[in-house]
């Protein structure tokens, strides 16, 4: 019988974010985020994430040119990486206060505590939560690597 699939939550908070016009009438931007996370509730609170994306925005609706993601846990790392996505952020007036993103990362590297994750990919979400806050869920998280 093979592993059941789990869900895994984070809470991530945004580090630091850029913006550059891109296009020639600046229609669009490059948005660059750096975020951080934790395991959202539980006993794994040394287990995280830390990583950087760019995606390019046009009005609301954005398009993700590259993501990586630094998983850490109790004796164990691995690096994840941007399949796909879509996303959307979430406005107020002219201010963007959150993005909904939806898609799949690859694992790369994975090594020790977290080696179950080499190249697997697995499917996340995100949705906002306050300001610079947002939730990441992964759906099908291995069941072998729940408590880790």
């Amino acid at each position: 019988m093979g592993a059941v699939a789990e869900t895994r939550r984070y809470a991530c908070t945004i580090t630091a974010a850029d913006r550059e016009p891109a296009g020639v009438r600046n229609e669009r931007i490059i948005l660059t985020v750096q975020y951080g996370c934790r395991i959202e509730g539980g006993l794994l609170t040394d287990a995280g994430i830390t990583a950087v994306s760019v995606s390019e925005w046009a009005a609301d609706k954005g398009t993700y040119l590259a993501s990586m993601e630094f998983h850490h846990a109790l004796e164990g790392v691995a690096l994840g990486q941007l399949s796909e996505a879509t996303d959307f952020s979430s406005m107020e007036g002219e201010q963007g206060i959150g993005v909904a993103t939806s898609g799949t990362t690859v694992f790369t590297f994975a090594s020790g505590s977290l080696a179950d994750l080499s190249g697997k990919t697995l499917k996340f979400t995100t949705k906002p939560t306050g300001l610079r806050s947002f939730e990441l869920e992964f759906t099908d998280w291995p069941e072998s690597l729940l408590w880790k």
